[in-house]
C-alpha cells in the first residue's frame, strides 16, 4: 500500500466513541436532505445518540479510524418482527463515511463488515434502504451486489385533485 493511503480499521464502536458517532450520524441525516429525507437532522441528534448506543451495546455499531480518528460508521441490527418470515434478515440502518474520506475503500470495508456481524447473529441477508434520487449510493450498493428488492412509492396528500391523473369519474 502507498503510504498516502492508509487502510482503515474497522471495529466495534465502544462508549467512548458514542458522541463522535452521533455528529457523524447528524452530518449524514442533514447530507440526506438534499435527497429528499424527511429526517430533520439536529432535531434528532439525542434520539440517535439513544438509539446508536443501543447498536453499541448489542455489537451493531462499527467505526472505520484512520489514524486512531474515527472517519465513518455503520449500525447493522437483526429483523425483529412479529410475522415468521423463510430467512432472517439483518438490516443495515446507516453507513456513513466522511466526504474527504471517500473512494478510498472504507465504506466497502464498512459494509463488509456490518455484513459479517448479520450473518454472526444468523442473518440469512442483508437489507437496507437508500434514498432513490441518490444515484452514487445506490451505484455503491450495486457495484458491492446488493440488487432492488422492495421499491417505496410516495405521494404528497396536499391538493390531490391536481395530482391525480384520471378523473374521479374514472376511478
Amino acid at each position: 500500500m502507498p503510504p498516502n493511503n492508509p487502510q482503515p480499521t474497522i471495529e466495534l464502536a465502544t462508549r467512548d466513541d458514542l458522541e463522535t458517532v452521533t455528529d457523524l450520524w447528524v452530518r449524514l441525516a442533514r447530507d440526506q436532505r438534499r435527497h429528499d429525507s424527511a429526517v430533520r437532522a439536529d432535531p434528532n441528534r439525542e434520539t440517535m445518540r439513544e438509539t446508536l448506543a443501543a447498536y453499541q451495546i448489542n455489537d451493531g455499531l462499527l467505526v472505520a479510524r484512520l489514524a486512531g480518528e474515527i472517519v465513518g460508521f455503520a449500525s447493522v441490527t437483526i429483523e425483529r418482527g412479529s410475522l415468521e418470515l423463510d430467512s432472517t434478515r439483518g438490516l443495515l440502518s446507516n453507513i456513513y463515511v466522511e466526504p474527504a474520506f471517500r473512494d478510498r475503500g472504507i465504506g466497502a470495508a464498512l459494509l463488509d463488515a456490518a455484513e459479517e456481524a448479520a450473518a454472526e447473529r444468523g442473518a440469512d441477508e442483508v437489507l437496507l434502504e437508500v434514498m432513490a434520487d441518490n444515484e452514487a449510493a445506490r451505484r455503491f450498493y450495486r457495484r458491492e451486489g446488493y440488487d432492488e428488492f422492495r421499491v417505496t412509492m410516495a405521494r404528497p396528500l396536499e391538493n390531490r385533485d391536481e395530482n391525480d391523473t384520471h378523473s374521479k369519474e374514472d376511478g
